[in-house]
């Protein structure tokens, strides 16, 4: 309808044509009539478009309709993912410990993700987080770190928080996945009333409640960002100690790292005079440590085979 009202040979094309061999008032007439006609036609087709679509669209969701009416037995109660899970009961513990919970931007600046932490461009440990960069000043945070530096850059002391969420490396393995979940936590008081024994005292208590009766033991390390650092082990889940191929016949597993906070940190942010510690773990490595998984990357197929042990 629209090619032989409007197109090359159309009825209304045609008329339009006969404006050339018409002078003065009679053409200004005419291509007001004309142009009168035109606008009705468009505005009528664009309509029956509309109205044809509408049907069509009518037309196919009836044949692709789905009946819900239909009573299934076989539903079953689903479970919250064993990592949710494992995040939700380390939350619950620190909690109870009247520690907030921060959260921040997964893009994330080179100040706040590395300088703030005492990490300059030319510092080594860098290589330590294999970075998904998108430019010379955005990239997607390598941990939760970030969020303490804002925190303290927007309030000031006393601090007890911890912060949960998605962290983003470029490493693929049966113990590592390009995207996991940390949990990094936080305490800063003014003065000197924070010290490595309180650290050492609330982690102890922490590995207990999340993994049973195990033993606790702190090693020397090295993290850019706290002074002194430690790396915590805790007796193997496995074989209790005795050795086993998970342990690598040692008897222990390492769990999460932790330190007094360094004092080029507490500068960045303009903290003077007072004394904090800082801890992080791998909550993908819990969920394994605790519900006996084999492969990091298990945990992200959406296998039901795994899924549904955890109901």
């Amino acid at each position: 309808m629209r090619v032989k009202i409007l197109g090359k040979k159309g009825s209304l094309t045609l008329e339009f044509a006969k404006l050339k061999d018409m002078q003065g008032e009679e053409k200004k007439e005419f291509a007001n009539s004309l142009n009168m006609q035109k606008d009705a036609f468009n505005k009528a087709f664009e309509s029956k478009v509309k109205e044809l679509n509408a049907l069509a669209l009518d037309e196919k969701m009836k044949e692709n309709a789905q009946h819900f009416s239909y009573f299934d037995e076989n539903a079953q109660v689903g479970a919250l993912h064993p990592v949710m899970a494992t995040m939700d009961k380390i939350i619950e513990y620190f909690l109870a410990l009247n520690f907030s919970i921060e959260k921040g931007p997964l893009i994330e600046d080179d100040f706040h993700n590395f300088e703030a932490l005492n990490l300059p461009k030319s510092h080594p440990a860098r290589d330590m987080q294999d970075t998904f960069y998108f430019d010379d000043k955005r990239l997607l945070r390598t941990h939760t770190s970030p969020v303490q530096i804002r925190t303290m850059l927007a309030t000031k002391p006393p601090i007890r928080m911890i912060t949960p969420g998605a962290v983003f490396r470029r490493d693929l393995d049966l113990t590592h996945t390009p995207m996991f979940h940390q949990v990094e936590g936080l305490v800063v008081e003014e003065g000197q009333k924070v010290n490595f024994a309180n650290l050492k005292s609330i982690l102890e208590e922490f590995l207990i409640f999340m993994f049973g009766d195990v033993r606790v033991r702190f090693r020397p390390s090295f993290f850019p960002f706290t002074e002194p650092s430690a790396e915590v082990d805790i007796s193997c889940v496995f074989c209790k100690g005795q050795g086993c191929r998970v342990c690598k016949q040692t008897g222990w597993l390492e769990v999460l790292g932790c330190g007094v906070v360094d004092p080029n940190v507490f500068k960045f942010v303009g903290y003077e005079n007072v004394s904090g510690y800082a801890f992080g773990l791998g909550v993908e490595r819990f969920a394994m440590l605790l519900h006996e998984i084999p492969d990091l990357r298990s945990l992200f197929e959406g296998d039901l085979r795994l899924l549904e042990q955890f109901k």
